[in-house]
């Protein structure tokens, strides 16, 4: 969600501060700023603008701001509306400038405290309250920058990620972290602070990774961490970048160029975990096996995409492992009563590894009673990675597009893996695990012959240019790829969509049916073909228009009421993944004749580090 970008160099900063804030456009946001402490006057310099980065580029050039230190910062609204105002940065008495991402759930009562002791509050955000208690503490005790940060963040209740500048302490960044990812930029002779690494790449490949309750000095030529009263050491990573990833080549938008990027990071994701018909259990880790020997049942958390990801991994795991498995969203999950099962493992999902609802299920599950818990994520760094007993990484590469799309068909891949891991311990016999990893790794050249029907999809799409409604169907373990369907379609093109199991037509969804509403289904080549067929036979009875996306070998045939895009034949067990792709391309397709913005659809955030 927001993004934090600071440094202390012995050069001006202020490129620096605006090409990370580009490299963390993907993040979503509504405003930007950044703040700069100028040589000599030791004046803070503050500009923050609404919109995208580029407006704030306009505007710093236009004041000609100039500074060696300095923090920047894209938010995401969550309280006030996003205004200038609101932007961060924000500041105490022309002296203290902080950026924060997170939520302080106590800021009202902090900010009646601070207004009775004589501070001014200019805008509606929660995040001013830390910057005038930074300054009341600096003032009334004359401490340090560092410690009036200590001091302050006892204060606090709820999540932040904060970046603070003194213009009486010129040289030098004060950074705290709990429940919102920092990370330390090491340079020669200069250092930085991001809320991701990929906003540093342009300056630097070493990084420090701060983890919760950490507080860091940053200046030229240190970086010192606290924890609590504790001075520690934490480690130096190299992080290669791949610059790559965050420029879109050939391709139009960032979500389109990802979709394309598919075969090659199913590729990746597979890679170093089959072999030669059977799966690679020591790529789970050297703890796994003795976890998984001990798993009787899966508990799956997760949000969004990554939800609808758990979803079609509990059919895996009960057709395949015939294990119990349950799926929670983990926005719910932490408040309601939970009963475990003896032998049960938790498995938190999210592209990001920050998602604040899936770390606070994961933290919530440590203090219940199970096996271990296992992150399937994007990103080794991560905190849900870090805080996880084990993991297994998708192969994904830096997703900017804000709807998910490469990293749900990796999370698909790994959760495969995981059910036939599983399933050797319940009975899965060597022949039959051999069948399925061979069938694994025709995935990728499945996938890219499914991306072949890009034209054919785009001439559909045409369809839906004004439509404002849409429904789409699935049986089974395509009920969650419908459901997908239909999220992908309404993030980017603001068509409202919903998914229903088809059997549940008769329920009440076929109420809705008539000649404007759009009804798309998923048609494999499986068990429940027939009665799928029966359900779409009711929509074209009701004069519904069907859009089929329907297995090949079936023979499926267009007709006035229905049209029909063929799909290579793929295995039963990689339906759902196979089955994704087109929707993607529809729902991409479909934004692009509706002219929206496909890569930062609006009220959205790529990763959503508040509850």
């Amino acid at each position: 969600m927001c993004g934090i970008v600071g440094a202390v160099t012995e050069r001006e900063v202020s490129g620096i501060l605006l090409e990370g804030l580009k490299r963390l456009e993907y993040r979503g946001y509504d405003s930007a700023g950044l703040s700069l402490i100028n040589s000599p006057s030791q004046r803070i310099t503050t500009v923050k603008t609404v919109g995208k980065v580029k407006k704030l580029i306009s505007a710093a050039k236009k004041a000609k701001v100039r500074g060696k230190v300095g923090i920047a910062h894209t938010r995401w609204a969550t309280h006030g509306k996003p205004t200038v105002t609101n932007a961060h940065p924000h500041e105490s008495s022309k002296q203290i400038s902080i950026v924060h991402n997170g939520i302080i759930e106590n800021f009202e009562e902090l900010r009646t405290k601070l207004s009775k002791a004589g501070y001014n509050f200019k805008t509606e955000t929660d995040t001013e309250v830390i910057a005038h208690l930074i300054h009341q503490a600096r003032k009334k005790g004359k401490v340090s920058l560092l410690n009036a940060v200590k001091e302050t963040i006892k204060k606090l209740h709820g999540a932040y990620g904060l970046c603070v500048i003194d213009n009486t302490e010129p040289n030098q960044i004060v950074a705290a972290r709990s429940g919102s990812p920092l990370v330390i930029g090491v340079g020669i002779g200069e250092n930085f602070i991001a809320s991701d690494a990929l906003a540093l790449g342009q300056v630097t490949d070493r990084f420090i990774y701060l983890e919760e309750g950490d507080i860091a000095q940053v200046t030229l030529d240190s970086v010192e961490v606290w924890h609590g009263t504790r001075k520690v050491k934490r480690a130096e990573t190299t992080v290669k970048g791949r610059t790559n990833e965050a420029e879109k080549g050939a391709f139009k938008h960032f979500m389109l160029k990802e979709i394309h990027e598919q075969p090659q990071v199913i590729q990746d994701t597979l890679d170093g975990r089959i072999s030669e018909g059977k799966v690679l259990e020591e790529a789970f880790g050297i703890k796994a096996k003795a976890i998984f020997d001990k798993v009787k049942s899966v508990q799956i958390v997760a949000c969004g995409t990554s939800f609808h990801a758990g979803q079609v991994a509990k059919y895996w795991l009960e057709s395949i492992a015939r294990i119990p498995c349950q799926v929670d969203i983990a926005s719910d999950y932490r408040y309601r009563d939970i009963i475990v099962q003896p032998g049960t493992l938790f498995v938190t999902i999210s592209q990001s590894g920050e998602t604040a609802d899936t770390l606070a299920a994961l933290r919530y599950a440590d203090s219940k009673k199970y096996v271990a818990s296992l992150a399937i994520c994007n990103v080794a760094t991560s905190s849900l990675v870090r805080e996880s007993d084990f993991c297994l990484l998708t192969m994904a590469g830096q997703e900017i597009g804000v709807a998910s799309t490469k990293a749900f068909t990796t999370q698909l891949c790994l959760l495969l893996i995981l059910a036939i891991t599983l399933a050797r311990r319940t009975g899965l016999k060597a022949k039959d695990e051999n069948k399925l990893v061979k069938q694994l790794a025709r995935l990728p050249k499945l996938v890219e012959t499914t991306l072949g029907l890009s034209k054919d999809i785009k001439k559909v799409s045409k369809q839906f240019s004004n439509k404002n409604h849409c429904l789409f169907l699935g049986r089974g373990i395509q009920y969650p790829v419908a459901k997908e369907g239909a999220l992908k379609l309404k993030e980017i093109s603001y068509i409202h969509a919903e998914a229903y199991p088809a059997g549940e037509l008769k329920h009440g969804p076929l109420a809705l049916v008539d000649s404007k509403m759009p009804v798309i289904a998923v048609a494999p080549n499986n068990d429940l073909l027939g009665k799928l067929r029966a359900n779409l036979s009711e929509v074209s009875a009701r004069g519904g228009k069907l859009y089929v996306f329907a297995d090949e070998s079936i023979k499926y045939e267009s007709d006035k009421s229905c049209k029909v895009i063929n799909l290579p034949n793929s295995p039963d067990v990689l339906d759902p993944i196979v089955f994704t792709v087109p929707l993607q391309l529809l729902s991409y397709h479909v934004a692009i004749m509706k002219g929206t913005d496909v890569d930062h659809p609006r009220n959205l955030a790529k990763s959503v580090t508040v509850e």
